[in-house]
């Protein structure tokens, strides 16, 4: 029998083609939509990589003698060389006062020196990038601040205002107390992580490690891990991104050294294109770890750690806005003139 000759068989004979089409419809749709590419070019996921590469490396230094002091043998470690000062050398007379005084120039204060240019300079033209880039203590703020938004959609205890349970990308979500059980259990493990790692810059790493898989550490050593566990989570939960504002030394020196260039490197507003703020939700001003306003001036941006998060939301909510983000770094020149509009121009709006 025919299909034309038969209703019943040419309604089926189209359905059939139309299920085959709509399924031939569904094959080219791509997995990874087009346009799915990081707006800021990857330069958080670049970000995030490089802190878990430091944190690994933090954790690790003092396995591999890469850099400690053993207060049991009495000297440090660096690059898997024993560092002496020749403190016992000159106790039992083998070398003289002159040479003593040399060696701790040359082996103490020299690398201290040294380090600390490095990282100064690095400060004085581009801001605190180790505080934002690889510093393990930020990399842990970042992530409880996650956490603990997650539970009461703020990111610390302190936040007088909830934030927008939003992300730049447009994904919504609902805070949810249950993430409590999440984020204190975590602050409490990176809190004893930090202690151990603490001690095994001081002790011989193997037989801090081995003690504790036995269950056996000496007195000394639980009452170091006891005591810096339960200081570390007090701070965690509910200081962290204070003592990145206020107490860290080596932040602060980077922001004094950042803050006496007047070209280095900053975050940029277009001030004059501010109108275009108005179609975002502050995206910039929430993301911001340091709980800082990045839309204003320098000094008032004293402890931002350059993670560059205010500018990777602002360039994902004006991905589609063909002038393209209105915040995004900028040095020299541009760093002055950035200034200068936003001096002259007031305060810039919450």
């Amino acid at each position: 029998m025919s299909k034309v000759g038969n209703p019943h068989a040419q309604d089926a004979f189209e359905a059939s083609a139309l299920r085959h089409q709509l399924g031939a419809s569904r094959r080219i749709i791509p997995i990874v939509p087009a346009g799915s590419a990081a707006p800021d070019g990857g330069r958080q996921r670049a970000r995030l990589w490089a802190q878990i590469g430091f944190f690994v490396l933090f954790v690790l230094a003092p396995v591999f003698d890469l850099l400690r002091y053993d207060l049991v043998a009495g000297h440090a470690w660096f690059l898997g060389m024993e560092w002496r000062v020749g403190l016992a050398e000159y106790s039992a007379g083998q070398i003289g006062l002159g040479q003593l005084w040399l060696n701790i120039g040359l082996k103490i204060f020299l690398p201290i020196l040294g380090a600390g240019a490095l990282l100064i300079g690095v400060a004085w033209k581009w801001g605190r990038l180790y505080c934002g880039w690889l510093c393990p203590h930020f990399s842990v703020v970042e992530t409880i601040n996650q956490l603990m938004r997650r539970a009461t959609a703020k990111p610390s205890i302190w936040e007088k205002r909830t934030l927008p349970t939003r992300e730049p990308d447009g994904r919504t979500w609902r805070a949810d107390p249950r993430w409590w059980f999440v984020t204190v259990p975590l602050a409490i493990g990176f809190a004893f992580v930090w202690a151990v790692v603490l001690l095994t810059y001081l002790l011989p790493p193997f037989e801090v490690y081995g003690n504790l898989i036995a269950g056996t550490p000496t007195r000394n050593q639980f009452i170091f891990i006891a005591a810096g566990t339960v200081v570390l989570s007090a701070e965690f939960l509910f200081a962290r991104h204070l003592f990145c504002r206020f107490a860290c030394a080596v932040g602060l020196f980077q922001s004094l050294a950042w803050m006496g260039n007047r070209d280095a490197m900053v975050v940029g507003f277009e001030r004059k294109r501010g109108a275009d703020c108005n179609s975002c939700y502050s995206a910039c001003d929430h993301v911001c770890p340091m709980r800082l306003k990045p839309r204003n001036i320098k000094r008032m941006m004293f402890t931002c750690t350059q993670c560059a998060q205010c500018v990777s939301a602002c360039e994902t909510t004006q991905q589609d806005n063909p002038n393209g983000p209105l915040l995004s770094w900028v040095s020299g020149e541009a760093a002055r003139q950035n200034e200068a509009g936003l001096r002259a121009g007031g305060k810039t709006r919450d």
